[in-house]
C-alpha cells in the first residue's frame, strides 16, 4: 500500500483543502494499492498562484540552466525505472518488461528531448524591421490520462518547463501514483519553488479548477474527446490556449499488392497496434481494412496471431503481450463494445465477453476479440473502445479503402501497408491524421504528435512539443 496524504504545492508537501481520498486499485487483482488526496478548487487556486508568483524568475532563467534542471530529471527517473514500471504496470495493466520500455523510458526521453531543445531552440527571428521573439506562454495547467500516465505528463511537464513556463498538474485519479515519483525526483533535484506543481483529485473538480483559474494561462490535456470538448468549453470563458490531444479511430490500410508474406506480416503486425497495452492506446490501428477477396486470410491469420501471441496473462511475467485493462469500469465498457458488435451483426472471429481462462478472475482481463465483416456505419467501427478489439472490414477499390478510413469523426493516427512503398506514401497522405505509419514505420518519439477533426489541436514531442508552450511577439524596431 501506497498511502499518499499530501499534494506538491510551491515547492513543499502539503495538505490539501479536500475532505476525502481515492483509492487506487492494482490492475492484476483488483486490490487497493494506495490512496491519494481528493483535492478541491482552493487546493488549485493555491497552486496557481504558487506557479504564478513562480513564472516571472523562471521564464527569465536562462534556457541552458532550464535544460540542466530537465536533464537531471531524467537522471532521477532513470534510477527508479523499474519501480516505475512496476507501479505502472500494477495501475494500468502493461506487462512489466514492456512498461520498462515504454512507460519508464519514454518519460526520460521527454525530459532529455526537452533539455536539449531549450538549449538549441532559435527564440528569435529577423523578419524585415521586426525581430519576432518566442517567450514561454505562462502557467500551464497539465490534465493527464491513466493509459500512458508518466509519459503523458512528461511530454507535458517536461517541454512546458524547458520552455521557461510553471506547470499545475492534474494526473488521472485511476493512474496517480507514478505523479508521486515524478513529484519526488523534481523536489530532489532542488527546481525553484512553484515551478512544478502536483494537485490530485477527479476530472470534475480539480481539472475543472485548472481549465477555469484566471491565472492559468493554457491548458493541455490528454483524455477523451468528450472530457476535452469541456475543457475547451471551461477555457474559453478566459480565452486561454488550449492543446488537447483526444481520441481516435485510426484506420490500417492494408493494400491489395502485398503478396502473401506482406500480408501474413502486415495482419500479425496490425493485430500487435491493435492490441498494445491491451487496447489501451489512442493511436490504435482498431480498424483494418482489407480487400475483399483477401478478408478470409485475414481473419485466419488474425486468429492465429491471437492464439499465439496475446493470451491475458499475468502482466509481470516475461514476456507476456497482454495484460489486464486499468479497471473494473474499463472492463465493462470494453465487454458491452464486443457485446454491441455481435448484436450489431459483425462476424466473431475470436473473443468474446466471458471471462478469460488462466488469469486472475479478480483482475481486470478481458478476451482480446476480432471481429470481421464489419462496416463502417457498425459502433464498433465508429467509436473508441479502448481495449484488445480488432474489427476487421473489407474494401473493393483503393478509392473505397480511403473513403472508410476517413470517414471517422477523428484523425489521430492511422497506417498504410504496401508492397510498392511510394504507392502506400501516396495513399498515406491522403488519410486526414495527423500521424500515419507507412509499411510498419516505427513511433517515434521526437515527431509531431497530435490529431486532425475531433482528435484534438495542438502537438506534442519534439521541437513541435516544445514550441507548443511559447507565444510569439513581434518587436518593430
Amino acid at each position: 500500500m501506497t498511502n499518499h496524504d499530501k499534494i506538491y504545492i510551491d515547492g513543499a508537501w502539503v495538505a490539501s483543502g479536500g475532505s476525502g481520498s481515492i483509492e487506487v486499485f492494482d490492475s492484476t487483482d483488483g486490490s487497493v494499492i494506495g490512496t491519494i488526496p481528493s483535492g478541491n478548487a482552493d487546493d488549485v487556486d493555491r497552486a496557481a498562484q504558487a506557479a504564478r508568483a513562480a513564472f516571472d524568475n523562471w521564464a527569465a532563467t536562462s534556457p541552458e540552466e532550464r535544460g540542466k534542471f530537465c536533464s537531471r530529471i531524467a537522471e532521477g527517473l532513470g534510477a527508479r525505472m523499474d519501480e516505475i514500471a512496476t507501479i505502472v504496470t500494477r495501475e494500468a495493466g502493461m506487462p512489466k518488461w514492456l512498461s520498462q520500455i515504454v512507460q519508464a523510458g519514454l518519460p526520460i526521453n521527454s525530459f532529455n528531448t526537452a533539455a536539449a531543445l531549450a538549449e538549441s531552440f532559435a527564440y528569435e527571428t529577423q523578419v524585415g524591421n521586426s525581430l519576432v521573439v518566442k517567450e514561454p506562454v505562462g502557467v500551464v495547467g497539465c490534465i493527464t490520462p491513466w493509459n500512458y500516465p508518466l509519459h503523458q505528463i512528461a511530454a507535458k511537464v517536461a517541454y512546458a518547463m524547458a520552455a521557461g513556463c510553471t506547470v499545475v498538474l492534474k494526473p488521472s485519479e485511476v493512474a496517480p501514483l507514478d505523479a508521486y515519483v515524478l513529484a519526488e525526483v523534481i523536489h530532489d533535484t532542488g527546481l525553484p519553488a512553484g515551478v512544478f506543481n502536483l494537485v490530485t483529485g477527479t476530472g470534475a473538480e480539480v481539472g475543472e479548477a485548472i481549465a477555469a483559474h484566471p491565472d492559468i494561462d493554457m491548458v493541455s490535456f490528454t483524455g477523451s474527446t468528450r472530457a476535452g470538448k469541456r475543457v475547451a468549453e471551461v477555457a474559453s470563458q478566459s480565452l486561454k490556449r488550449v492543446a488537447l490531444e483526444l481520441g481516435g479511430k485510426s484506420a490500417n490500410i492494408l493494400l491489395d499488392d502485398l503478396d502473401d508474406e506482406g500480408f501474413d506480416k502486415a495482419v500479425r503486425d496490425g493485430v500487435g497496434k491493435c492490441y498494445l497495452n491491451s487496447g489501451q492506446t489512442c493511436t490504435a490501428l482498431t480498424r483494418m481494412l482489407v480487400p475483399r477477396d483477401r478478408l478470409a486470410d485475414a481473419e485466419r491469420i488474425a486468429a492465429d496471431e491471437v492464439a499465439n501471441k496475446f493470451q491475458p496473462s499475468d502482466p509481470f511475467a516475461d514476456f507476456v503481450m497482454l495484460g489486464p485493462l486499468s479497471s473494473k469500469a474499463q472492463v465493462d465498457r470494453v465487454n458491452s463494445y464486443i457485446q454491441k458488435g455481435i448484436d450489431e451483426g459483425a462476424k466473431l472471429v475470436t473473443g468474446g465477453t466471458s471471462k478469460p481462462e488462466g488469469v486472475n478472475p479478480d483482475g481486470y482481463f478481458v478476451q482480446p476479440t476480432v471481429f470481421s465483416e464489419v462496416t463502417n456505419d457498425m459502433t464498433i467501427a465508429r467509436e473508441e473502445i479502448f481495449g484488445p478489439v480488432l474489427s476487421i472490414l473489407p474494401y473493393d477499390t483503393e478509392e473505397e479503402a480511403v473513403e472508410i478510413a476517413n470517414d471517422t469523426i477523428y484523425g489521430l493516427s492511422g497506417g498504410v501497408q504496401g508492397g510498392d512503398v511510394e504507392r502506400a506514401k501516396k495513399v498515406a497522405r491522403r488519410i486526414r491524421t495527423g500521424q500515419i505509419e507507412v509499411n510498419q514505420g516505427a513511433f517515434n518519439p521526437n515527431a509531431p504528435f497530435g490529431g486532425y477533426k475531433q482528435s484534438g489541436y495542438g502537438r506534442e514531442y519534439g521541437e513541435f512539443g516544445f514550441d507548443e508552450f511559447l507565444e510569439v511577439k513581434a518587436m518593430q524596431l
